[in-house]
């Protein structure tokens, strides 16, 4: 593997540098493969006493989990308790706890719909996101909104366009061949201009090539090298294609010996596509050429893949479904993950246009999001009546969204993150550092779509009578900050009390507001109880210009809250030096 970092001449030795800073365990992957750790090993790089030492970390804490005295499960056990019925409750309470309701127009919770339109490819798939493992039983949202709407009820699904665009796909290898044989006949230089011999010579099924952390073959650098790849493309029945290539560094394509794309010269990375389409059954000579001067080379040679409009056609089945229906539940989703990264924050693919037409339909929509982050929405929130994240929801998510949206739960869930209106707010935190920033754009409001913290209900909360006892305390004292919080609505549901703490005048610039504490209580209609919040030295602290924890003495702001921004009571705590 590369040497990442580039700090080192060779795998090896920055293998034996690992070693010497303290690495006990190798992890083993198609990346970070043990080869070179052995190696450093066996050249005598690393000293025996540090393997030593490794080892017996390791060993030691197989001896703590007790993996000598009984080194294999047991089976049986792993049998009874794999997808129990007691796992799954948690599972279910867990996904309950966790949807965020952020917008209700009063059309949640559902008044018993017999026709439901469910819509969007997430509803069907049951994402656990990232890193999940399998699961025996995956409940997804469709599932859960159909047994919960059980056979009075019509639910009729459409998939919707998806998160990715389809308007393009990789050109596969059974559609091009050379030298008689499928695929691209490559040939790689070493030299950007593809002068001379090619060093690498092979046979590559497709184009579709990201050069992160390498360099397309072995004698080739990551930052200077030219490739080429020929063959002839059979045009399927259907519609026209035309061909594209997708790529960050310069590049030329030619078709039937005529240049076609020339961007030979890098300026940009992007998506660039021939004029005019090719005829369906027809074949013609495709030559790709490819220049490297920089590393993190990426290209990929695509074709028209939804030239008749599929993507279209899925949004208007989706408006049929909801035309039909009482109710349009459409549930859509985010790309995330190593190498997913997102320049826009908004949702991917056709979604957006989904949701815009499936509102347009004037039938009441409902929103449910998937994802682990933070999502826009400026170009369709005000046309839709509710909106609900539900992050990853697990293996009961369906069950648990379904108890949401028809009232049987009453969501609870706070958001852990801020929300912006759009990309240009970032950084966007609610315990920003007071920097004389005015909070506006020329063009946009500064402030977030949804604040840290903030979550609906079914119900209402009233906040009444903030008390801080003591008002006063030394540096390692303890206050206690209480308030009393009721249910002023018609139902039972939990409030998310929210306490903040903002340091007044401090020796270094500190936040304008800090979480504290935040208690959850289930509260009956008209029921009223005592929230109480310990406040000591570990929310006071801070670091010093000296590098130190301290507790200055002065007036700490003290303020509760259904979120960041929703503060509903204020009162302080003055730290006072002993005498």
């Amino acid at each position: 593997p590369t040497v990442l970092h580039l700090t080192e001449a060779s795998t090896a030795t920055a293998a034996a540098r690992a070693f010497r800073a303290g690495l006990d365990v190798v992890f083993q992957g198609r990346v970070h493969e043990g080869a070179p750790y052995l190696d450093a090993v066996r050249r005598g790089m690393v000293p025996s006493a540090r393997i030593d030492d490794a080892v017996a970390r390791v060993l030691r804490a197989k001896f703590e989990l007790g993996l000598f005295e009984q080194p294999y499960a047991n089976v049986d056990s792993a049998v009874y308790w794999n997808d129990h019925p007691s796992h799954r409750a948690l599972a279910r309470d867990a996904a309950r706890q966790s949807l965020v309701l952020l917008r209700n127009r009063g059309q949640l919770p559902f008044r018993r719909p017999t026709r439901i339109a469910v819509i969007g490819r997430d509803a069907s798939e049951g994402r656990l996101g990232g890193y999940s493992g399998s699961n025996a039983r995956v409940v997804n949202i469709l599932e859960g909104i159909r047994a919960r709407a059980g056979e009075a009820a019509t639910v009729a699904y459409a998939a919707g366009p998806g998160r990715l665009p389809t308007s393009f796909a990789t050109i596969p290898s059974t559609a091009v061949t050379a030298g008689g044989a499928p695929g691209w006949s490559a040939a790689y230089f070493s030299s950007p201009e593809q002068a001379g011999t090619p060093l690498l010579v092979r046979q590559d099924p497709v184009v579709d090539f990201s050069w992160t952390l390498s360099s397309p073959g072995r004698g080739l650098t990551p930052d200077w090298y030219g490739a080429r790849w020929e063959g002839t493309v059979t045009i399927p029945p259907g519609s026209p294609r035309r061909i594209g290539v997708e790529a960050n560094d310069g590049f030329r394509l030619f078709v039937d010996d005529t240049l076609r794309l020339d961007r030979w010269s890098k300026e940009s990375a992007g998506m660039f596509v021939t004029a005019a389409p090719l005829a369906p059954g027809s074949r013609h000579a495709i030559r790709l050429e490819f220049r490297e001067t920089r590393g993190n080379g990426r290209v990929h040679l695509v074709w028209d893949a939804d030239s008749a409009g599929t993507w279209r056609a899925e949004i208007d089945r989706a408006v049929e479904a909801a035309r039909a229906s009482e109710v349009a539940v459409v549930v859509a989703g985010i790309e995330e993950g190593e190498f997913r990264d997102r320049a826009s924050l908004a949702l991917p693919g056709h979604q957006e246009s989904l949701i815009r037409a499936v509102a347009a339909t004037r039938t009441p929509t409902v929103v449910v999001l998937v994802g682990g982050s933070a999502i826009t929405m400026s170009r369709w929130i005000d046309s839709v009546d509710a909106v609900i994240h539900a992050w990853y929801p697990g293996e009961e998510g369906g069950h648990a969204i379904a108890e949401v949206l028809w009232g049987d739960v009453n969501p609870s869930g706070r958001l852990p993150i801020t929300f912006p209106q759009a990309e240009g707010q970032l950084p966007l935190v609610y315990n920003h550092r007071p920097t004389g920033r005015g909070d506006r754009y020329l063009d946009l409001p500064g402030e977030p779509l949804f604040p840290f913290g903030f979550g609906l209900s079914y119900t209402s909360f009233a906040y009444t009578d903030l008390r801080v006892e003591p008002a006063s305390i030394p540096p390692s004292g303890t206050a206690t900050v209480r308030c009393r919080v009721r249910n002023t609505g018609t139902r039972a549901g939990t409030e998310v009390v929210q306490l903040y703490l903002r340091d007044v005048l401090a020796s270094t610039s500190r936040p304008v507001a800090q979480l504290a504490g935040f208690a959850s209580v289930m509260l009956a209609p008209g029921e009223e109880r005592e929230v109480a919040f310990r406040v000591d030295r570990a929310q006071l602290q801070m670091f010093n210009e000296a590098g130190r924890w301290v507790v200055e003495p002065g007036t700490f702001r003290v303020m509760v809250g259904a979120s960041s921004r929703d503060i509903r009571l204020r009162g302080a705590i003055e730290v006072v030096s002993p005498r």
